[in-house]
C-alpha cells in the first residue's frame, strides 16, 4: 500500500470507525464526525477524502461543502447505496440506465460533477457483527425477495484493497455475490437469535450484481453468502 497516501474518513460510526482501525495499519488517517471536520483545517489536506455518512441533514449541502474544501487533487471515495437500483426488479449491475431520481442518483451525480477522482461504492445492505437481520425490528410485515447485503469486514476489505490497488474513479457495486431470500434468512435467524419471523408479502427479483468488482480485482468475498453471516 502506497504509505504516501493520507486519509481522511469522513463519519466515524458503525462502518467509518473499523475502516479507521484497518487502513491505519499502513497509512495515516484521521477519521471524525460529520459535525467536527469542518474544524480542523489540515483534515482537508488529505489525499483521500472517505464519506461515510448518513443522508440526513442537508446532505446534498453537505457533499457540496465537503468537495469545496478538499484540496484539487483529492480522491473521494463515496459510501453509496444500491437503493439507487429501486425501479428495477431483475438482475441489474453499473451499466444499468438510472431513470427515477433519488437523493442517492443526486448525491452521486453531484459529487462526480464536482471532483475529477471520484469512486462511487454502492453498498448493499449492512450487516455483520451486532446487525443481525430480523432481529434489530419487531416483527411486522416485510416484502420477502432476494437480499443484497454485504458484510462489514467485506466492505472495509474491499475499501483497503481499493486503495492500494490505486484506483480512483468508477462506480462499483459492493453486494454478497450470493442472493437468498429475506424469508430464508429471518427463519434462520429467528432459530439462531430467538427472535420472531414475522409475516412476509409480495417479492422482489431484484438482484444487484457485484460480477464487475468480482473480475476487475479479481475479489474473493470473505462472506459470500448472507446465510452465514452470523454463524
Amino acid at each position: 500500500m502506497n504509505q504516501k497516501k493520507s486519509v481522511g474518513i469522513i463519519g466515524c460510526g458503525w462502518l467509518g470507525k473499523p475502516l479507521s482501525s484497518e487502513l491505519s495499519k499502513e497509512l495515516h488517517v484521521e477519521c471524525f464526525s460529520r459535525e467536527s471536520t469542518t474544524d480542523d483545517a489540515s483534515f482537508w489536506q488529505n489525499d483521500i477524502i472517505i464519506i461515510a455518512i448518513n443522508t440526513k441533514d442537508n446532505y446534498l449541502k453537505t457533499l457540496q461543502k465537503i468537495a469545496a474544501l478538499t484540496k484539487l487533487t483529492c480522491e473521494i471515495i463515496l459510501m453509496s447505496s444500491t437503493s439507487v437500483y429501486r425501479e428495477f426488479d431483475s438482475d441489474v449491475d453499473e451499466s444499468a440506465s438510472i431513470t427515477k431520481a433519488s437523493l442517492i442518483k443526486d448525491a452521486e451525480d453531484l459529487v462526480i460533477g464536482l471532483k475529477e477522482r471520484v469512486l462511487i461504492l454502492r453498498l448493499g445492505g449492512l450487516m455483520g457483527d451486532d446487525r443481525v437481520a430480523g432481529r434489530w425490528k419487531s416483527a411486522t410485515d416485510f416484502s420477502d425477495g432476494f437480499v443484497n447485503y454485504i458484510h462489514r469486514d467485506d466492505v472495509v476489505n474491499i475499501v483497503k484493497m481499493m486503495i492500494k490497488s490505486g484506483v480512483n474513479q468508477g462506480i462499483y457495486n459492493l453486494v454478497a455475490p450470493e442472493h437468498p431470500t429475506r424469508k430464508e434468512i429471518h427463519q434462520k435467524n429467528s432459530q439462531k437469535f430467538g427472535s420472531e419471523i414475522g409475516n412476509f408479502q409480495g417479492f422482489s427479483n431484484r438482484r444487484v450484481l457485484a460480477d464487475k468488482l468480482i473480475k476487475e480485482f479479481n475479489y474473493t468475498f470473505l462472506y459470500p453468502n448472507p446465510l452465514e453471516f452470523w454463524d
